[in-house]
């Protein structure tokens, strides 16, 4: 939310656009009043009125609802100052104010929470539990999101065992040398540690997809963070593949580039194609992939709950079958190399009952070329190879 593009009551007139993207949830704020680094002068229960009002915030709850769009509300406490949660002394401070806030906030019928850097945060499993139980008291449909910069596993893991039902976003993923094997053992590991647990899957808790991820792979890992097991996190502006500031310029959240009007009010350069007036009208926009990704995993339940396996192939490919119980099957195989790759899939290691077919059909290709000859073609796996930096997503049917 920016005072800038029309705070709170601004961002209504956006729902619809979200609508087209299927978002489920959207994270709003921090826009709870906070002067920086004095916690007496910090209230978690009122809004910052260079954002909007009380009333803003209703009209945008509601507004929302109608759309099938669950509100998330940051409250990160000190989010204008040098430590999101205040000093260590103030702690107990901290934890009055948020019991007091998110009981509040409930009763206005917010959807959940996000508190992000909680690695700063003393007895933060302590307190996120505490939390989650103020939250789902209310109901157990009420989300707990929380946010780290660390890229360690075990300090991951140590977050998430505390709670259930927590969505975390992390550093984890961006820890990366960008090739298919390092991929596919970041992946593999975060699953085997975390186990049955329902995950998220996002490069940073909350900057830009384009900020970590080189250019020539967003494509790819759009399509990566949608076939996961779990739940993807973006944030606004990666389905175009928005950048944040320069270096140099202050860390301030981008304005989103609408149209041809509002690029004229973003620091760094912005052509036409990059707002979201142009990637509506290409079909082979980052916009469109995304959308179609979006549906796709909305829709297909072996997306959406299916079981994971990895699988056998060349070189710098990471590859996967997503798959519950009796519903379509799919295929993913991601080249990160600059150069084309034969997939010479494996199947060895696959479960009772799960095996790759001679064809499956292409549903979707990060490569434009190939998405233009169009979708609903087959393609034979024993021959199966890749254009440099493409993914592809396949589907093929259950056979009993």
């Amino acid at each position: 939310v920016d005072r800038d593009a029309g705070g709170i009551a601004g961002l209504k007139s956006h729902l619809e656009y979200l609508s087209t993207l299927k978002v489920k949830g959207l994270v709003l704020g921090p826009i709870h009043k906070n002067q920086k680094d004095e916690i007496n002068e910090t209230d978690l229960k009122q809004i910052n009125p260079t954002l909007g009002s009380q009333e803003d915030f209703k009209d945008l709850l509601q507004s929302a609802k109608k759309k099938s769009i669950h509100i998330i509300l940051d409250l990160t406490p000190n989010y204008q100052g040098q430590n999101a949660w205040f000093l260590p002394a103030q702690a107990d401070i901290v934890a009055t104010k948020m019991k007091e806030a998110l009981s509040s906030w409930l009763q206005d019928g917010v959807d959940g929470f996000q508190f992000r850097d909680v690695g700063k945060l003393m007895n933060a499993p302590l307190y996120l539990a505490e939390w989650q139980n103020i939250t789902k008291n209310l109901s157990e449909d009420r989300l707990l999101i929380a946010g780290t910069e660390s890229s360690d596993l075990q300090q991951i893991v140590n977050i998430l065992e505390s709670t259930s039902d927590l969505l975390l976003t992390s550093s984890y993923l961006s820890n990366s040398t960008f090739t298919g094997e390092r991929t596919e053992s970041l992946v593999t590991r975060f699953l085997n540690a975390t186990g049955s647990q329902w995950c998220s899957w996002s490069v940073s808790q909350a900057g830009l997809l384009a900020d970590f991820i080189p250019d020539h792979l967003l494509r790819l890992y759009q399509l990566l963070l949608f076939t996961l097991p779990g739940t993807p996190v973006f944030s606004y502006g990666d389905e175009l593949g928005l950048q944040g500031a320069l270096p140099g310029q202050p860390a301030k959240a981008p304005l989103m580039p609408w149209n041809e009007s509002s690029i004229f009010h973003i620091p760094r350069p912005v052509s036409l194609n990059m707002t979201v007036k142009g990637q509506n009208e290409d079909p082979g926009s980052l916009l469109t992939q995304f959308r179609r990704l979006s549906d796709l995993r909305g829709k297909e339940r072996s997306l959406l709950h299916g079981d994971f396996h990895a699988l056998s192939s060349s070189p710098d490919l990471f590859s996967y079958i997503r798959h519950w119980d009796q519903n379509e099957r799919y295929l993913v195989v991601l080249n990160f190399r600059d150069s084309g790759r034969s997939a010479r899939l494996g199947a060895s290691n696959l479960p009772a009952g799960i095996s790759l077919p001679a064809s499956a059909k292409l549903l979707l290709s990060t490569d434009s070329a190939r998405q233009s000859r169009g979708e609903d073609t087959s393609l034979k796996l024993e021959n199966l190879s890749l254009n440099p930096y493409e993914g592809l997503l396949l589907q093929f049917p259950f056979v009993a």
